[in-house]
């Protein structure tokens, strides 16, 4: 199986984590603090959408590196093209949640 092996991706979907990490806590914070529903069940929706979308993040990241990897081609001679692919597929993919 590959690994995050693009700097760059690994601390973006590491940062993305962080913050859904921070954004648990505070819904945790919430409940002990005796909140309402409603203002947890949108935190929590939050925390939902941030997950999906690093998920989506790290699937088109895969994408990326299993392209490279398989075609045996230097994709950065049609960078340009290549990262506007990525990043439809990455859109048309967060839509589906």
């Amino acid at each position: 199986m590959a690994a995050l092996d693009n700097d760059k991706s690994r601390t973006d979907i590491l940062n993305r984590l962080k913050r859904a990490e921070g954004q648990l806590r505070g819904i945790q914070r919430m409940i002990e603090e005796g909140e309402g529903c409603l203002p947890i069940a949108t935190q929590m929706a939050a925390v939902r959408k941030a997950l999906d979308s690093t998920y989506v993040r790290m699937t088109v990241c895969f994408m990326e590196q299993q392209l490279q990897t398989r075609l045996g081609a230097d994709l950065s001679k049609d960078a340009g093209a290549m990262g506007e692919m990525f990043d439809e597929i990455e859109t048309l993919l967060g839509k589906i949640r």
